[in-house]
């Protein structure tokens, strides 16, 4: 068969054809990967009659016997229906393990194999392309439309909902992992529960990314010119356990958010049309203090802050030893350059 398109993978899912005996999921969504990977095992499983058997293996179970992929997915159980194994690629389980099963014809089981982001031309994914009993499925990060659809699965059930800024909040903190971005959603729907309605603020008090945005904070605060509240929260953070380095790419990213929207300005976009591209989408409390500081830093600033910081992260892997000092010292400039541009501001403003 083929690789089947990301669109393709709901309606095979619901409905896989009787011929295929083996299936690979792949991708940079590892929780897409196995989630998909079990969904298939199940329904699989629940077709025969009586129910199938479901059984994992990987690499440790081929190390004390290097036959019994082939084994299991030759035998036919006395007892239930199908087996259906789930198999992780892996050193012991290559593309030449699963062509060499393969070509010894119809398999008495089904295997599903899960493997990472593999390139187009690898061994494991061409086998199960170019098989005509077998197919390959991509698992890639979820577009909004797919993580719309999560958070109906997830709530619809238990007949909550969430406001219009509550659900801008949560897509923007969702996505990078299928797995995560579930167990986010039912943790989300557990804090707010019996309420039927989640508000923005259960979001923000409850799902992921709160490292980050406390760590944005620090960045906040330096483009805001505040160098004392940047070097304590960043302080602050550093005692909590948190890297420098990771610090020093929260303020990259956000001063790019800032560099974009000020270069779409500059463009002639309209500020709230700016704002509204800012993806992930801008906490609604935070809009109107990121919309002073587009309006505080002119893109030549920001070019040379976007510097500075480039310039901090590559000190910083090159001498780990002193990442901690870089980055302050980061900070300390970028709250200059804010208040140099804030002064070159209100100048401008005065001479008009």
């Amino acid at each position: 068969m083929v690789a089947l398109k990301a669109a393709q993978a709901t309606s095979f899912l619901a409905k896989p054809p009787a011929n295929v005996s083996a299936v690979m999921f792949f991708g940079s969504d590892p929780g897409l990967v196995s989630e998909r990977s079990q969904k298939l095992a199940t329904l699989l499983a629940g077709r025969e009659s009586p129910a199938g058997e479901v059984l994992r293996l990987d690499d440790s179970d081929l190390d004390e016997d290097s036959g019994r992929l082939a084994i299991e997915l030759q035998t036919r159980p006395m007892f239930s229906g199908r087996k259906i194994v789930r198999a992780t690629a892996g050193r012991r389980i290559t593309g030449a393990l699963i062509k060499s099963i393969l070509a010894e014809g119809p398999l008495e089981g089904v295997l599903i194999v899960e493997a990472g982001n593999i390139k187009p031309d690898d061994a494991l994914r061409a086998t199960f392309e170019k098989h005509p009993d077998a197919l390959a499925i991509g698992c890639y990060p979820d577009t909004q439309g797919d993580l719309e659809s999560l958070i109906i699965d997830v709530l619809a059930p238990l007949k909550m909902t969430l406001d219009r800024d509550a659900r801008a909040l949560l897509l923007g903190r969702l996505g990078a992992d299928r797995s995560l971005s579930r167990a986010e959603i039912e943790k989300l729907a557990l804090y707010a529960m019996p309420r039927p309605l989640i508000t923005a603020d259960d979001v923000d008090a409850i799902v992921g990314d709160a490292a980050d945005l406390a760590l944005e904070r620090i960045a906040e605060a330096a483009a805001r010119g505040e160098a004392a509240a940047a070097v304590t929260d960043y302080g602050r953070a550093l005692a909590s356990g948190e890297n420098a380095q990771a610090i020093i790419a929260v303020a990259q990213r956000y001063f790019l958010k800032l560099h974009r929207v000020r270069s779409d300005l500059d463009n002639g976009t309209s500020l709230d049309n700016a704002l509204r591209a800012v993806r992930p989408p801008l906490h609604f409390k935070q809009r109107d203090a990121f919309a002073a500081q587009v309006r505080m830093w002119s893109r030549v600033s920001l070019d040379a802050a976007l510097k500075r910081i480039a310039d901090a992260a590559l000190a910083a892997r090159r001498s780990s030893a002193l990442e901690d000092v870089l980055a302050e010292r980061m900070l300390l400039g970028l709250a200059a350059l804010a208040s140099q541009s804030q002064a070159a501001g209100q100048g401008a403003a005065r001479r008009r």
